[in-house]
Parts: C-alpha cells; structure tokens; sequence
C-alpha cells in the first residue's frame, strides 16, 4: 500500500510541474485574454466568454439564451447555412452556450493560417454582426418554447425549476437560462438586439486561447475575433440572501418514482471554505458509488439507484443540492436516510480513512480533468471570469492534500444548515 501511494504522489508530483504557464493580458479595447502555447497538435481552441448569463436577463427570462443561440442564424449578410457550410468546409467546429453567469462562444479549428484565418473572420463577424433575423428568431423560439413544454411534463425538470425557485427566491438565480413558455413567447427582436448591444461588448468579454500559437499569433488571434465596441462592465450581482426556514415542497406528478432534491444557497467562486467543502462533499456524495450517501441510501437499503450531493458555485452564493429518484412509497424513508447521512456528517465529519481514500481519489484523478486542450481552455475561462489565482491548476493537488477533518466538520457545519434546508418532491402519492 504504501508502495503504490508513493507511486501515485510521484506522478501527481511529475504532472504538476507539467502544467503549462498561463499567459494573460488585455487587448487595446479592454478584454482580457488567458493563452496556454500547447504545440503538440496542430489546433487550437477558443472560447470567448461574456457576463451575459441567464442572471442577467432581468424580467425577461430565456432572453440570454434566445440572443446567443440566434448568434450564428445570420450574420454580417451570411444565413445559417452559409455560416455552418462555412466551418464546415474549413475545418472548423462552433459552438455556444448559456449558464446561469455566463454566455459563451467556442470555436476549435486547425492553425494553418489559409484555414485558421477566414475561421476567426466568420467568428468576428457572428459576434458583432447578428442579424437576428425575424424568420430566425421564430424558428429558433419556437424550438425553444418545444423544449419548454416538455419539461413540463419532466419530473425532474420541474423539481429543478421548483428548487431554484425556492432557493433564490427574487435573485436572479432563481430563474434558470430556458425561461418561461410565457416570457420566451413576449421577446422580440429588439430585445435580443438591445441584450447584444448592451451585454456583447469588448469590456465585458474573456479570451481564452490554447492551441499550437506562440504569443505574437495569439496576440493577432485576439485581436482579430474581438472587434467590438468597449461598452460598460455589468453592475455586480446582488448577494444571495439565506434562508431563514427549512420549506417542504410537493408537486404532484403522474409518475411511478418521485424525484427528490434538497438544498440551499452553498458557495461561490474563490470561497475560502471551497476547497474544504468540495473535499467534504466528495465524502458526503460527490464521490459516486463510494459516498456516504450511495452508501446508506442505494447500498444498504436499496431504495435509489443513484443519491448524490454537489456544490454548484456560481459569482455569488450557488447552490447546494442533494438529490435522488425513488419509489413513491419510499420517498418519506429516503428522505429520511438522507437527512440523517448528513445530520451525522455535519456532526461528527468523515473519518481518517474517508479523508485519506478522498485525496487518493481527487489528486489521481486531477491529470483527466485536464487531459485536452477542450479540458484547458475551459479551466482558463474559469479563472478568468470568476477572478482566480493564475496558479489555481498548479495548486490544487496542494490545496486539496492540505484539508483536514477538523477543517471539514467546521466548515460543514457552519454552512450547510439542517433546519434551512429546502426539500423538493415531485412524484405520484405513495
């Protein structure tokens, strides 16, 4: 045993001294741009990430997603289609997304110039340049509002929905980033137009870069996709109020099993206690199979297939969730199990073998949470929105290695509260 943990601490040793450096700057009109040289494939990839999540969607909920999915349906004078055969016939693979804090753009395309220049020219283009066009924007909606009116009749979904709701109340994270049958429907094209006016703009955007470039071709990268007016930094979001009682929510539901999701406001990015919770909670229920709460409620009694708990951390306060499927006649019993797993967990925290089995299992498996350029790219985005210390990935087997039990149950218990935890069931009466 003791063989194979000095095996494993020499190659977490050797992997961390070959993290790459994080080169970082800021271009003429003001976004920052995080760079790591990876010169073993020809590639690179990019994300350009903009504080234009679904918190900033005020009323209008579904209005960030609907303005950065219509991105790439008509741009500069390109349809759809010409912009899709575009990348295609380059080479090159688009994307775009939506979360709760931020709305992002990805692009991954060979480095040589005749195939990576014209790639980074259509991107340019499809982020200053939508065209938002009316046939567009009705087409897309309506393959929005689809989505929406299934997840009505999701389980799961619904008990998401009820939970944020629950949980974050009137902050803005309360509202997810797919919006309402009712709010999608009202959105207009001047709504996006005026989003992507006002959230779209060069003060408010991260470059992310890792690929086969030296610093001067990352440097014309950068300044070649971002060309967009300077425009204002979004006010800070509001700070997460916490609960101050536990709430019990049913929702009845045609179905079999019952979904159950308990929680309350957790923890944000660059949180002194996040390293000890994320530790904490790998014990608790992040660690799949081998969790306390797999443990006790799918092993011993049997009466989930899966029972799991993360920390969703977010700008300001994310969520906590603990969760699980179970039958209807089961759902009072497993709730129970589940409240008493951390009630004891909180109490009395993990043991020294849990400890010491968690750190095995976090720092070896660290090497695969970063083993692609995709994987980088994405950590680089990370620290750069959320303002993280550039050595973050050089760290984090030190950080982690670093947490004891008393650090645990301190933290634990001054955060994660029993009598203000909201508990969501949506299912069949047993």
């Amino acid at each position: 045993m003791r063989i194979i943990t000095l095996i494993i601490s020499l190659l977490i040793a050797q992997f961390a001294s070959a993290i790459p450096t994080i080169q970082h700057w800021q271009t003429d009109n003001g976004t920052k741009v995080y760079f790591v040289p990876a010169p073993d494939l020809p590639m690179v990839n990019i994300e350009v990430v903009f504080d234009a999540g679904s918190a900033r969607d005020g009323k209008k909920f579904g209005l960030s997603r609907l303005t950065n999915g219509l991105l790439n349906e008509g741009a500069g004078g390109y349809s759809a289609d010409q912009i899709a055969e575009k990348f295609d016939n380059l080479g090159a693979e688009f994307a775009n997304l939506v979360d709760i804090d931020m709305a992002k753009v990805t692009l991954r395309s060979l480095v040589e110039p005749e195939l990576l220049q014209p790639a980074l020219e259509m991107l340019a283009i499809i982020l200053t340049k939508p065209d938002f066009e009316l046939k567009s924007l009705e087409r897309v909606q309506q393959q929005l509002l689809t989505a929406l009116k299934y997840k009505q009749q999701s389980p799961s979904d619904i008990a998401n929905k009820a939970f944020y709701t629950a949980v974050f109340g009137e902050h803005p994270y309360a509202n997810l980033p797919d919006g309402t049958i009712e709010t999608v429907t009202a959105l207009t094209r001047e709504d996006l137009q005026e989003f992507h006016q006002q959230y779209y703009v060069s003060n408010n955007a991260l470059i992310s870069i890792v690929g086969a470039l030296d610093r001067q071709a990352a440097e014309k990268l950068a300044n070649t996709i971002i060309k967009l007016p300077s425009g204002k930094v979004p006010n800070s979001l509001p700070e997460v109020t916490l609960l101050t009682e536990a709430k019990t929510i049913h929702i009845d539901h045609p179905a079999t099993q019952t979904k159950v999701l308990i929680g309350q406001p957790g923890l944000k990015r660059g949180d002194a206690d996040y390293f000890t919770l994320y530790m904490g909670n790998y014990i608790l229920g992040g660690g799949g199979l081998v969790s306390r709460l797999s443990e006790e409620v799918r092993e011993k009694r049997g009466l989930a297939y899966s029972a799991y708990s993360y920390f969703m951390p977010q700008r300001v306060l994310g969520a906590f969730i603990a969760g699980l499927g179970t039958r209807n006649d089961q759902t009072a019993q497993a709730i129970e199990i589940v409240q008493k797993t951390m009630q004891d967990f909180i109490e009395n925290g993990p043991t020294e073998t849990e400890l010491k089995e968690a750190k095995q299992g976090i720092t070896g498996r660290f090497p695969l949470r970063i083993k692609s350029n995709k994987d980088i790219v994405g950590y680089l985005s990370m620290l750069g929105f959320y303002n993280l210390p550039l050595d973050y990935l050089h760290t984090f087997n030190a950080n982690i290695e670093a947490i004891t039990l008393p650090m645990i149950k301190d933290a634990f218990q001054r955060r994660l509260l029993l009598d203000k935890l909201v508990t969501v069931t949506v299912g069949g009466k047993p």
